[in-house]
């Protein structure tokens, strides 16, 4: 069973999400923002992050960088899930290391789904 966690500071899409990956069959744990992020991915290891750009204490973006940066953590792929919709916010996520970029207000979560099944080659 695959591991998830979803790294985002808004409760009901933290809730909603961690919904749908239980029921697609993930193993799902979570965190509110960056900096616990971090703590739960060297506690949890998992097999994909799910992360929010703007939230409290530690952006995606800066946590993104710091778990790049730690060998224990580097090779974990980050996908950005995020509101900012610009290319050049999606340009600089995957330039720090993000393994791909879905804004919040184009995707369903079954899309995300998709898309996490997809990097971590599942059918």
């Amino acid at each position: 069973m695959a591991k998830i966690l979803i790294v985002e500071d808004d409760p009901f899409l933290l809730k909603m999400y961690r919904k749908k990956f239980e029921i697609g069959g993930f193993q799902v744990e979570s965190a509110e923002d960056g900096e616990a992020g971090l703590i739960k991915m060297k506690s949890f290891n998992p097999d994909l992050v799910i992360m929010d750009i703007m939230m409290p204490k530690l952006n995606g973006l800066e946590a993104l960088v710091k778990a790049k940066a730690d060998p224990a953590l580097s090779k974990i792929p980050v996908l950005i899930l995020t509101n900012l919709s610009t290319a050049t916010d999606a340009e600089s996520a995957v330039k720090k290391g993000a393994v791909g970029f879905l804004v919040k207000s184009d995707v369903t979560p079954s899309q995300v789904i998709a898309k996490a099944k997809s990097i971590l080659k599942i059918n």
